[in-house]
């Protein structure tokens, strides 16, 4: 065990955070940890997170603020500028082992290109996966370049990765992290989510995330629109929002949410819920309604169906419970109609989800005890055949 390691961890959305909680946990376990917050974490408008992380008892010895409060691709960029220069400070201060990464968002690929100028090591989770909706995607794919560790969450990741002339060696197939607290949290029962969150539920339950699609031609004003027009239809239904996260027009989703939330009683918003009450949710819920990538790949292991609206989560793997439907009313509440029959409900009830089995962390930490880090850098070409 390589116990003298100092791994830094970036996180800087609630989701990302949730999904890489457990991985931090078997880390602070073996190694010298230094966490790095930013972004929506340093951000009252976006529930101020990095409280989470600290009431999860970790320590986070690194803040980055770099968020910009506005809500265009302007900003997003100058954000970039912001945390590009606190990166190269902090990991010249810190001066890692191994820089750990997580997905595909603006704040992740300012701290691998500091990373990758000062000859850090980095491990990219989530790598060769496709959101063709979202410019995340090019960000997921530029990330994966600098990378020198690959912890892909599928199979057909893993080979994407190599195609893309990454070290067979150093591409591993260790399933999705997000499937690991699932495994190994005690989720809460509807009953306790009602004490905790303070509300009732009505006969069914819809959870709904809804972000920015930064590459569609439809204009969010419509896609808001027609979501909350096939919403206002399910009388019977609680129906509970999470705030889109600090993309171009998340702030003018997160206001209309605020405004609609108001005029319907039955409507609930939150911030952020954390780890535990989100998959709590997710799992008592009869729907999740969006195009959050918790719909695709959290979602199916506790057999609630998903009707995933518009193209953000194109490219994805689907199991059996994601109902794919573009942005017209007609089409949405038809799926939703489908997700909820007992027909549909019975079908998925065998499924395989083709993201693992929540086992993810103990494999990572596995691979880096046995990788000899400094043989990383240079990076060689692999030549696909």
């Amino acid at each position: 065990m390589k116990s003298n390691l100092k791994i830094a961890v970036v996180t800087g959305t609630r989701a990302e955070y949730g999904l890489l909680r457990p991985l931090i946990k078997k880390l602070d376990e073996k190694y010298s940890i230094v966490i790095i917050a930013t972004g929506m974490h340093l951000s009252p408008e976006f529930g101020l997170t990095v409280n989470e992380i600290e009431n999860d008892g970790f320590r986070v010895e690194e803040k980055i603020e770099m968020l910009l409060s506005a809500d265009t691709k302007t900003s997003v960029v100058k954000s970039m500028g912001v945390g590009l220069i606190s990166f190269a400070e902090i990991l010249e201060r810190t001066m890692p082992d191994l820089l750990v990464v997580l997905g595909d968002r603006f704040e992740i690929l300012t701290a691998v290109t500091a990373a990758t100028i000062m000859k850090i090591p980095i491990a990219h989770l989530h790598g060769g996966e496709l959101t063709e909706g979202a410019v995340d995607d090019n960000i997921r794919h530029a990330i994966t370049k600098m990378s020198h560790l690959h912890f892909t969450s599928t199979e057909l990741y893993r080979r994407r990765v190599i195609q893309m002339g990454e070290q067979p060696d150093t591409v591993f197939n260790v399933g999705a992290i997000g499937l690991d607290n699932i495994a190994t949290l005690h989720l809460l029962s509807k009953e306790e989510l009602s004490r905790d969150l303070g509300l009732q539920f009505k006969e069914k339950c819809i959870l709904v995330t809804y972000h920015p699609v930064t590459l569609e031609s439809v204009s969010i004003e419509f896609q808001i629109d027609t979501l909350f027009s096939v919403l206002e239809e399910e009388k019977s239904a609680t129906i509970i929002f999470t705030k889109a996260n600090a993309d171009a027009d998340g702030r003018y989703i997160n206001s209309r949410i605020e405004a609609w939330s108001h005029k319907h009683p039955e409507t609930h918003l939150f911030a952020s819920l954390g780890s535990l009450r989100y998959l709590s949710l997710l799992k008592v819920s009869d729907v999740v309604v969006g195009n959050s990538s918790s719909g695709i790949i959290e979602a199916p292991m506790v057999r609630t169906p998903t009707v995933n609206i518009g193209t953000r989560q194109n490219g994805r793997l689907r199991a059996l419970s994601v109902i794919d439907c573009s942005y017209n009313k007609e089409e949405i509440g038809n799926s939703l109609k489908k997700a909820l029959s007992a027909e549909f409900l019975s079908e998925i009830e065998t499924m395989d989800n083709p993201y693992g089995n929540g086992t993810t962390s103990n494999k990572i930490i596995e691979i880096i005890d046995k990788i000899d880090l400094e043989k990383l850098i240079p990076k060689h070409f692999y030549d696909w055949s």
